[in-house]
Formats: structure tokens, C-alpha cells, sequence
């Protein structure tokens, strides 16, 4: 349930304003998506209905993830109780939540400003506190790392949420909506969509629309039980279903399984379920400060090691390199780098990507073909 309230109105005289905070490597797009509807709007009614200030720790310049630098107007000021202010979130989010710009954002919400946040901004204004107990979204690439680091704020996996007086978007086109949103509720729906038509922006979404595309667009496959099949492999990557409880599921057998994967996606249901695990261990490693274990258990590997294993013939590298030079003590205090290539090694991805010694497809009691129970995959049979 939101917990969406009403704006208080403004006087006539005096334009609804936004601030603009800027963080180090902000996403240029998500940005432009917020600030250009309010220029439309005061272009398309010839009044100043909105202005805007930017704003960034340092007072002077901005830098985003492009290398596109913006002179800012202010440093972290005090400004007017109606205020709105918007934190434009970039790349290597965890970095930029300074403890000024936290202690500044938990000024300007007791003064009582809004306080939004687009793209990857949403991982700052969680740092503060201040959306604990709340609805919030973020972009779908650090969904992952966000619910692992703020368990107590709701994640919701839509364009945009409004929550009370927080507001936050996705990142990109998602900007738009949740403007246009703010102008609708300011000036009502005929010059929202007059600035919706303006930027080409034919279908206004809206609270429930989700951000990725469809599982069948994103496979490029419209066939309805694949999409299912893969639909739940995405939803149960710590504790996983098995091959075998999969088939039966989707009403065939795992042969028909093998042969609907190796048509359509060309590898077994086995592999793309590895690929998927790996991808959000990856989001993992690069979002949080999860240790490598932990981020192995919640992507269905029983062992560090093997995790490790399937990391480096996926994306040769192993977990720890990942992470850059920020985790080198840590390797060989905890987790010697028994991985690396041999000497005189192909360092290069193996073609086949290694499983390791997880159970073979067929097997539905998960115990043939392995090498030991540290090497089993925890396969949920419910």
C-alpha cells in the first residue's frame, strides 16, 4: 500500500523547485530524463511553473559516467522546506555516500524536503536510514546487491515508487515517468500529456510496470512454458528447483526439457540456469561487501571453492580479482588462489563452461555423478 500524500500548494508567484544532487559518476540519462520534462512544462505553458538548482558535495562541478562535466550552482546548502531534491545515482554508488552528503539529506528531510533519488541514487538514501520501513526501487542491475544490503527497506522491481515523501526511479526513461507523475499531480493530465508528446514518450508508465523487458523479448523466444521455466530458474538462485522437479512442473519430460533449451537457447537447462546464478554473483561482488561465501550460498553453490571454480571458466577471473585491488589482502588470508591458471595455462573461458561436479540433469535424487557433498548444488525438490 502507498503511503502517497497530497502536495501542499504553492502561491502562484513562486515556482515548484527542484534540487538536483550530483553525485560522482552520475548517469547522464536519468539526469536529462528528470529535468528536461520541467523545462517543457514551462516552455508548453509559457510560465515558470518549475526551476531547478544543481547541487554536488564539492559546490563547483559535476562529473558523469560519460566523462561530460556540469557546473553546479551550490554545495550542500540549506534551501526551502517545499524543496524536492533528487539524487542523481551513478556507477560505483557505494562510494559517493559520503558522511556529508548523508548528514545533509537527513538535514534537508527533517526540514522537511522531498527527497528522491534516480538510477543507483536510491542506494544513498537508504544509507541514511530514511527509507527503512519504506517502498523503494532501484535499477534491475543492483536489485540484487540493494536487498542484500537493505534488507529493512521493501524492494520494488517497478519504474518508479513513490512512498510518502520519497520518490524513486529506476534510472533512464524511468526519470520521465516519475515527472511526469509530479506534473500530472501539479497541473493536471493535459499539459503532462502535452510534455509527454514533446519528448516522443508515447506510453506514460505508470507504479506497477515493471522495468525489465519481458522474459520472452529478453530471450527472444515467445514460447510460453520456456519463458515460464526460466521465469522461475530467475526467481530461485539460492535455493534452487531441480532439473528434474522443472520438467515435471512444466508438464514434460527432462529429455523434452533438454530439447526445448538446446532449440531455442542453444545450451542445456542446466548451463543457463549456471549462467543466470553467476551473473547475480557477479552483481554481488561488484555491489556489496558480501564475503565470498555468503555470496556463493545465496546463489546456489554449496562451497566456496566451487563457486570459485565455476566463477573463473565463466569470466576468467576468479571472485576475489572481481573485486579489485580492494580485496587482494583478503585473498590469501582467507581464500588462497588455488584457481589461478596453471602455468602455461589458456587462461581463456572454456567454451563448455564448467558445471564442476554438480549432479547430471537426469538425476533426480541429486546424488549420481558427483564428487562429494561440498560439490552438490542445494536443489529444492518443493
Amino acid at each position: 500500500m502507498s503511503h502517497t500524500a497530497p502536495l501542499a500548494p504553492l502561491g502562484a508567484e513562486r515556482p515548484r523547485r527542484y534540487i538536483f544532487l550530483l553525485l560522482d559518476r552520475f548517469t547522464m540519462v536519468a539526469f536529462a530524463a528528470a529535468i528536461e520534462p520541467l523545462r517543457l512544462a514551462n516552455q508548453i505553458s509559457g510560465k515558470q511553473l518549475y526551476s531547478w538548482v544543481l547541487v554536488g558535495e564539492n559546490g563547483r562541478e559535476a562529473v558523469c559516467s560519460n566523462g561530460a562535466r556540469l557546473v553546479l550552482n551550490a554545495g550542500l546548502d540549506e534551501f526551502r522546506r517545499d524543496d524536492t531534491i533528487l539524487i542523481c545515482g551513478g556507477v560505483e554508488i557505494a562510494r559517493t555516500a559520503t558522511r556529508p552528503v548523508l548528514g545533509w539529506l537527513r538535514r534537508e528531510a527533517r526540514r522537511g524536503a522531498r527527497l528522491g533519488a534516480l538510477c543507483t541514487g536510491a542506494w544513498v538514501l537508504a544509507e541514511t536510514g530514511l527509507l527503512d520501513g519504506r517502498r523503494a526501487t532501484i535499477h534491475w542491475e543492483y536489485q540484487d546487491g540493494f536487498a542484500e544490503d537493505f534488507p529493512e527497506v521493501e524492494l520494488i522491481r517497478s519504474v518508479f515508487v513513490e512512498d510518502g515523501p520519497f520518490l524513486t526511479a529506476a534510472g533512464g526513461t524511468a526519470a520521465i515517468d516519475l515527472i511526469l507523475r509530479q506534473i500530472a499531480r501539479d497541473q493536471g493530465p493535459e499539459l503532462t500529456a502535452r510534455v509527454a508528446d514533446q519528448m516522443i514518450h508515447t506510453a506514460i508508465r505508470n507504479e506497477d510496470d515493471q522495468q525489465r523487458l519481458s522474459i520472452p523479448t529478453r530471450i527472444g523466444v515467445r514460447h510460453p512454458r520456456l519463458a515460464s521455466i526460466v521465469a522461475r530458474m530467475e526467481a530461485n538462485l539460492e535455493d534452487l528447483v531441480s532439473p528434474a522437479r522443472l520438467a515435471a512442473d512444466a508438464g514434460m519430460s527432462p529429455r523434452q526439457l533438454e530439447r526445448l533449451f538446446a532449440r531455442y537457447l542453444g545450451r542445456s537447462p542446466k548451463r543457463y540456469y549456471m549462467e543466470i546464478r553467476l551473473e547475480r554473483a557477479r552483481n554481488l561482488l561488484m555491489q556489496t561487501d558480501m564475503s565470498v561465501m555468503e555470496i556463493a550460498l545465496a546463489c546456489g553453490f554449496a562451497s566456496a571453492a566451487h563457486f570459485s571454480k565455476c566463477y573463473r571458466s565463466a569470466y576468467d577471473t576468479t571472485p576475489y580479482r572481481q573485486r579489485g585491488t580492494r580485496s587482494a589482502d583478503a585473498v590469501g588470508a582467507v581464500f588462497p588462489d588455488e584457481f589461478a591458471p596453471e602455468p602455461g595455462a589458456d587462461p581463456g573461458m572454456d567454451p563448455g563452461l564448467d558445471l564442476g561436479d554438480e549432479q547430471p540433469f537426469d538425476d533426480p535424487s541429486g546424488t549420481a555423478g558427483t564428487a562429494g557433498t561440498d560439490a552438490l548444488p542445494r536443489w529444492r525438490h518443493g
